[in-house]
């Protein structure tokens, strides 16, 4: 084709709905406007892409940025700078800050925050509360809104809905997919006096697997009840997988990269305060469950990081007294790309996971997939650079990452968001310029 672009992609292998092969990418106004043979063309920049692999832009539905509020954590600049770092186009930040995410107001002061100082686009969760449950089908209406987040298990922050009456409140009020972390505070509660001080490995016996299931079939009998169609987070165990796997008419899933790649109680003794995350890390039992029933039979719809920093300061005080959480938005690409490569995991399995489920999910507006007329969000990723995650690269104001020293085969070269090169070859690029995602059910605001 002869047609002037904005930007081409040009000589990489294109992995997309169409398969593997060599393909250009041409991108007018933002958008991908051409998939093939592009070598007559001309653009006002052009990207060499050869020796490397171009994905869909990959989806974090799933980050804890911390702002406002607990900046010294994390803020909406500096996590989404990591997310650029690791080849994430699009992030979806949760509601638990200070002030949590509940109303008009504290949604619109978040996009205010988030305007020329988020290199990624962005939509933001409103938290689902007794107090607000009436008013969810407008809340989850407001610009720049993913949809509705409850946690029915205490973690960090102050949102908290335990009881079944409000869930069941929440859910006859939303119109959209609500999201949930599933765990029975009221189980939780009685098991807490089984911490053991400065004991790691009692983490998953205090948020035992029965704490998850419980929660799970009492939160799907509520969906079917009302109707509504819910989103569970990091699932964790092997109860829930194989009990949702029967409830997919209802129940979209997500699991993380670190439930996939870590294992207790090895990760516990290993790593103390930096491998505790809520829902907890589980036995191996668990892993090969979330591998063989999430990954391998398709019963997960999505990976999200649950990026949640702390910092080591927070970290080093002696379990329960340590905060739970685990930065993660930089890594998940090359930790998923690691299973590529040593073959547990296809590459289009994880494309799927990162954009293609993200789009069904929560239904981005031109968003989610590489094609025409889609928005040019492009991860660019060598599948056979070997590269060692560390420390020192993590751009998340913590500083720290449980998978420092882990060998990674598979590298996120460059981000691409709407048609601008925002990463390459691990530096960021002009300004910060992320912009709301929008989304198919609230088009009309």
């Amino acid at each position: 084709m002869t047609q002037t672009y904005d930007l081409i992609v040009r000589g990489g292998e294109v992995a997309n709905h169409a398969g593997r092969g060599k393909a250009d990418v041409g991108v007018i106004d933002g958008r991908i406007a051409f998939i093939g043979d592009l070598s007559q063309a001309s653009a006002g920049e052009v990207f060499d892409a050869t020796g490397l692999t171009v994905l869909p832009g990959v989806i974090d539905t799933q980050v804890h940025f911390r702002e406002p509020g607990l900046e010294w954590k994390e803020d909406l600049e500096t996590g989404s700078r990591a997310a650029a770092l690791g080849g994430v186009v699009a992030v979806f930040e949760m509601p638990n800050t200070n002030p949590n995410t509940t109303d008009p107001d504290t949604m619109a002061d978040k996009l205010a925050r988030a305007k020329d100082r988020m290199w990624t686009d962005h939509a933001f969760y409103v938290g689902g509360t007794h107090e607000n449950a009436e008013h969810l089908a407008d809340l989850e209406r407001l610009p720049g809104c993913c949809g509705v987040k409850v946690f029915m298990g205490a973690s960090t922050g102050d949102l908290l809905i335990a009881d079944d009456e409000g869930v069941r409140k929440v859910l006859s009020n939303v119109r959209r997919r609500a999201t949930f972390h599933s765990e029975d505070e009221y189980r939780l509660g009685e098991r807490r006096n089984l911490a053991r001080t400065g004991d790691w490995t009692s983490h998953p016996e205090v948020r035992d697997a029965e704490s998850a299931i419980m929660s799970t079939r009492r939160l799907v009998g509520l969906a079917k009840e009302t109707g509504a169609r819910i989103h569970v987070l990091h699932v964790t165990t092997k109860d829930e997988m194989e009990f949702l796997r029967f409830h997919k008419d209802v129940a979209t899933v997500e699991i993380t990269p670190q439930h996939l790649t870590l294992a207790a109680p090895e990760a516990y003794e290993r790593l103390g305060a930096y491998a505790q995350m809520n829902p907890p890390i589980r036995s191996q039992e668990h892993v090969d469950a979330l591998w063989l029933w999430g990954m391998q039979q398709g019963v997960a719809d999505v990976l999200g990081s649950d990026h949640a920093p702390h910092t080591k300061e927070e970290k080093s005080k002696p379990y329960p007294a340590s905060p739970s959480g685990m930065p993660g938005v930089q890594t998940l690409v090359p930790l998923m790309l690691t299973h590529v490569a040593n073959g547990r995991l296809s590459l289009e399995r994880f494309i799927d996971l990162t954009s293609g489920g993200a789009q069904r999910v929560f239904g981005t507006a031109n968003k989610g997939r590489m094609a025409v007329s889609y928005d040019a969000d492009l991860t660019i990723v060598d599948l056979k650079a070997k590269k060692t995650i560390t420390h020192d690269q993590q751009a998340t104001r913590c500083g720290w990452t449980p998978f420092d020293g882990f060998e990674a085969t598979g590298w996120p070269v460059a981000t691409i968001v709407r048609g601008r090169v925002v990463m390459k070859d691990g530096e960021l690029i002009g300004q910060a310029h992320g912009q709301p995602v929008r989304f198919q059910e609230t088009l009309a605001g």
